[in-house]
């Protein structure tokens, strides 16, 4: 399978006419498309050491949720952090794809396996791009139950809690940065929701408006999408060789 054929058939499995209008995702680079793809990296971003591991490995393509190109590039001045990862890969003639808002709203994507990674049932989509999820718990349990099993379930060595008395049963999930659909998922009938970041004055809020807040960390809250775009990479062809990379640069200090 080459290049081009692999991004042929993930684009046709996570289309882009699921992504919001100001996204920038897809075939990021590409510097040979008839390369036979035999090993892949899958992680949340292409940061320096991903591009590193990548070419030292001898990986074909880096498979990421977040774009490695995002914002326009006025030139490839190697002063650009991007830039000199573009020059890096190129090079090296290794490719990178990126999927975005459109791996949110998929079905199974981002927040399909933020739901079932923290034992949502009965998750639906709700929003206008339809990328959170909101589902419920098997039984109701405490706050500070729930914020201990979010912890285990996605590896995070610490929550932020905003407490609004309630226990947990109802559940919306936003991977990533959902501080923008706060207000959103209170039409939900949500008690609790889950994001990666949250606004303070969101924070602040919660126990006069009535719904529990936890922010997990941007990173958290998404990497279980990693184990997705492996699997389809697989589906794609299962000869390839995957590994799945925790590209985290932060430290809890």
């Amino acid at each position: 399978m080459t290049v081009s054929q692999l991004y042929d058939i993930l684009n046709q499995r996570i289309p882009q006419s699921l992504s919001c209008d100001w996204d920038n995702d897809g075939l990021m680079c590409c510097p040979e498309p008839d390369r036979e793809v035999r090993r892949v990296l899958v992680c949340l971003d292409a940061t320096a050491e991903m591009v590193e591991k990548a070419i030292a490995e001898a990986f074909d393509v880096i498979l990421t949720h977040h774009p490695l190109v995002f914002h326009k590039l006025p030139a490839l001045d190697p002063s650009d952090p991007v830039a000199r990862k573009l020059i890096r890969l190129a090079r090296a003639g290794v490719a990178v794809m990126s999927f975005h808002t459109r791996l949110d709203a998929l079905g199974g994507g981002v927040n399909d396996a933020l739901a079932t990674r923290l034992g949502l049932i009965d998750a639906i989509p709700y929003g206008e791009e339809s990328i959170g999820r909101v589902g419920r718990l098997p039984v109701p349990v405490p706050l500070s139950d729930f914020a201990e099993l979010v912890k285990r379930a996605l590896g995070v060595p610490h929550v932020v809690a905003a407490d609004a008395g309630k226990p947990v049963c109802r559940v919306a999930v936003v991977g990533g940065n959902g501080s923008d659909d706060v207000r959103l998922t209170e039409t939900t009938g949500a008690d609790t929701y889950v994001t990666g970041e949250i606004a303070a004055h969101h924070l602040t809020d919660a126990p006069e408006r009535g719904m529990n807040l936890i922010a997990a960390g941007h990173f958290y809250t998404e990497h279980p999408v990693c184990e997705v775009l492996a699997s389809m990479a697989l589906e794609a062809d299962s000869a390839l060789q995957i590994e799945i990379a925790v590209s985290n640069p932060a430290r809890v200090l």
